[in-house]
């Protein structure tokens, strides 16, 4: 804490304060007298009495007392829990101006880490902004008096599980298929997971849904190493009451970490996967292989890389890195002369070699195994594409995977990310060993949070 600031605030002082702007982590920020503070759930232009919580060396924050004068971006949160459930955290700021704020933020990241001042085109907006969400992870646990089991999001910035009966970002028929199994679960005898204790039976469950096909894969993720009749007998009992249910599916997960799911993954009735249609094209996806979660956004995202390269390099060679079930490969095999996808997870690669066949592609070869590996093997074999697709996790590439798409990448390299923080870090070393962003287009994939996918343009200097 500076002398500046112990002059006019401390802890537990209410304050009179105009939000200024959102920032990554989904607050809102101001300043006083030059030094920031974050307020948490404010929309940019309130004007406010805030408390302070907390005072750190370089910032402070702070919670909302008093709204004096709402923001005319400010509006009714359409979900009731939103003030408690973690799940979305920005329902109060009207959607546009929630865009303008997020590419404000890829903006001043970029900025700050590369030092330069890229052209970040406005927000491609998600066709739809409630019942998007194809992908749902609920952590489960227990009331310690009624045994009741609960479902749902965790409180913002804590481990306090709030009970989602109703969630409007998701297709509607997983709020029955959740409620059935949370009344079903308790009858069987199945326990609720401890966090603390690392006791319980039933961790998670985990949905894939496929929109195309309104219907859904159920996964339990279990403290357990085995599938006991209590599991069978629910799983049983959620395929017969809902015909949208494919299949049951368990997965064993006896870590003490914060991981949802293990490797481990096994079917107990119907299909391990569901399917989903878009466009022309059809995608398998597995439980554990990764898929975007707004199947809406995920082609905006496919089709802004696959109009980079067919307006720029038509009928080139493309890798396509930390490839999944090689959805970027697969959409982009129209436009090109051939296509390598290299991705680390089996399930994920054996689900790409299906969608292959199911797509009737004939130019693209994926490869499974270590990138770093078959990196180096496509360049000791004198390997080079044209264009080189990035899409790598929320940690961004390793300095090793970049200078590796350097070496292999002849004229561009299209970056797909979900942190604009690791994107910089990555775009900066990039434009240090022969690169240079052309522009910078994010698409909204989870709508009302801070979340944002951006897709950045290199070409070779």
């Amino acid at each position: 804490m500076t002398e500046n600031t112990e002059k006019h605030f401390k802890y537990g002082d209410i304050l009179d304060v105009t939000a200024q702007k959102l920032v990554y982590e989904g607050d809102a920020i101001t300043k006083i007298n030059g030094f920031p503070v974050f307020i948490q759930g404010a929309c940019p232009e309130d004007k406010l009495k805030i408390k302070i919580t907390k005072i750190h060396k370089s910032f402070a924050q702070a919670v909302i007392e008093e709204i004096t004068e709402p923001s005319q971006h400010r509006i009714k949160p359409f979900c009731p829990l939103h003030n408690v459930c973690g799940g979305c955290g920005w329902q109060h700021i009207d959607y546009d101006f929630q865009l303008e704020q997020k590419r404000d933020i890829v903006f001043e990241t970029v900025k700050k880490i590369t030092g330069e001042e890229i052209e970040v085109r406005p927000v491609i907006k998600s066709p739809e902004t409630t019942s998007f969400r194809s992908k749902i992870q609920y952590p489960v646990s227990q009331t310690k008096v009624s045994k009741r089991i609960i479902a749902g999001y965790y409180k913002k910035g804590s481990h306090e599980l709030v009970n989602i009966k109703y969630c409007p970002i998701q297709p509607k028929i997983i709020d029955k298929i959740t409620e059935f199994i949370r009344k079903n679960a308790q009858e069987l005898g199945i326990s609720g997971y401890n966090e603390k204790l690392h006791k319980g039976e039933l961790r998670h469950i985990v949905y894939r849904y496929s929109k195309s096909e309104n219907e859904c894969i159920v996964i339990f993720v279990v403290n357990d190493t085995k599938l006991s009749d209590k599991f069978k007998k629910l799983a049983k009992k959620v395929s017969e009451e809902f015909a949208h249910v494919k299949g049951c599916l368990i997965n064993y997960n006896t870590k003490r970490t914060n991981l949802i799911m293990t490797d481990d993954t096994r079917k107990i009735t119907g299909e391990n996967f569901v399917t989903e249609k878009i466009g022309d094209k059809i995608f398998k996806i597995s439980a554990n292989s990764f898929f975007q979660v707004n199947i809406g956004s995920a082609e905006n995202i496919f089709n802004t890389v696959k109009n980079i390269i067919e307006e720029n390099y038509p009928d080139s060679r493309i890798l396509d890195a930390y490839s999944g079930v090689s959805s970027f490969g697969i959409w982009l095999s129209d436009i090109a002369k051939e296509v390598v996808s290299v991705e680390e997870a089996p399930s994920a690669t054996k689900d790409a070699l299906e969608n292959i066949k199911l797509n009737n592609v004939e130019n693209l070869t994926p490869l499974n195994g270590d990138a770093k590996k078959i990196f180096e093997q496509l360049i000791e074999k004198g390997g080079k594409f044209d264009v080189t697709v990035l899409d790598p996790p929320r940690k961004g590439c390793s300095k090793e995977s970049l200078d590796f798409a350097v070496q292999l990448s002849t004229k561009a390299i299209i970056y797909v990310s979900c942190n604009p923080s690791t994107l910089a870090r990555d775009l900066k070393y990039l434009h240090e060993n022969g690169f240079k962003t052309q522009y910078i287009q994010p698409v909204d994939m989870f709508c009302h949070s801070y979340h944002i996918e951006s897709v950045a343009y290199l070409k070779r200097i």
